[in-house]
């Protein structure tokens, strides 16, 4: 929808073009602000840093626009030396979190050794990626994971994150359906599913699984337990 709003205001973007001279960002976002129309105004604009261009953020979008307001980019940027996509990296740096403010309460808690290497994942029962991961995680040793249990693709998503949480040993529960598919008894507790789904919505998790680091950065979709194991190692509790 943004996309579809944004290409149709192209036009009315090249006449306010020649309003916006010179570096000024309040000229661009002004300029911006008339071509996205009232229902898309930008969150922030700023230089982005590369090709003299600036950046866009509206939502969890990220477009680039030229330095007079001419044209508007939209797509990934990649470096070519380092193949390092910058666009989605903003994206990632604008996504964190404050990982002690996660409600780990909420979450199915597995302790495997030291328990030093801390991470969280929200993750649908139903989510084929989410069962590989499952099976991967098997192999991390020294580490405590919080999974929310996250059920967005289907109902009967919520029926197996309620018989999960309510079962009297949720990691087992957990992994016996993702690792095993052993389907865990109906539940009857008092499961905080409807506000593990707000939470989720709150820091815009559209898919699963959805990663979070104690750095409070986060990995979208599914990624092998060696990057998992690296990424740690990069923020300091990987030791």
């Amino acid at each position: 929808m943004i996309k579809r709003a944004l290409i149709g205001g192209l036009a009315a973007l090249s006449v306010l073009a020649a309003h916006a001279e010179g570096n000024d960002i309040a000229e661009v976002t002004k300029a911006i602000e008339a071509a996205l129309g009232a229902g898309a105004k930008p969150d922030s604009v700023r230089d982005a840093g590369f090709l003299g261009l600036y950046e866009i953020q509206v939502g969890g979008d990220l477009l680039y626009t030229d330095r007079k307001a001419k044209y508007l980019v939209i797509g990934d940027v990649v470096d070519t030396k380092t193949r390092q996509n910058l666009t989605q990296e903003r994206k990632n740096k604008l996504a964190q979190i404050k990982f002690s403010d996660l409600p780990l309460d909420m979450a199915v808690k597995q302790v495997r050794g030291s328990g030093r290497r801390v991470f969280a994942t929200f993750e649908d029962p139903n989510c084929g990626y989410c069962k590989k991961l499952a099976k991967e995680l098997q192999a991390m040793t020294d580490v405590t994971i919080y999974t929310f249990v996250y059920p967005i693709l289907s109902p009967d998503s919520t029926d197996k994150s309620r018989a999960i949480w309510c079962a009297p040993d949720k990691a087992k529960a957990w992994n016996d359906w993702m690792i095993n598919g052993i389907k865990p008894a109906p539940g009857k507790c008092d499961a905080p599913i409807d506000k593990v789904v707000a939470l989720g919505r709150k820091l815009s998790i559209h898919g699963t699984p959805t990663i979070f680091f104690t750095d409070g950065s986060r990995i979208p979709g599914y990624v092998p337990v060696a990057q998992i194991e690296q990424t740690i190692g990069k923020i300091g509790n990987g030791g």
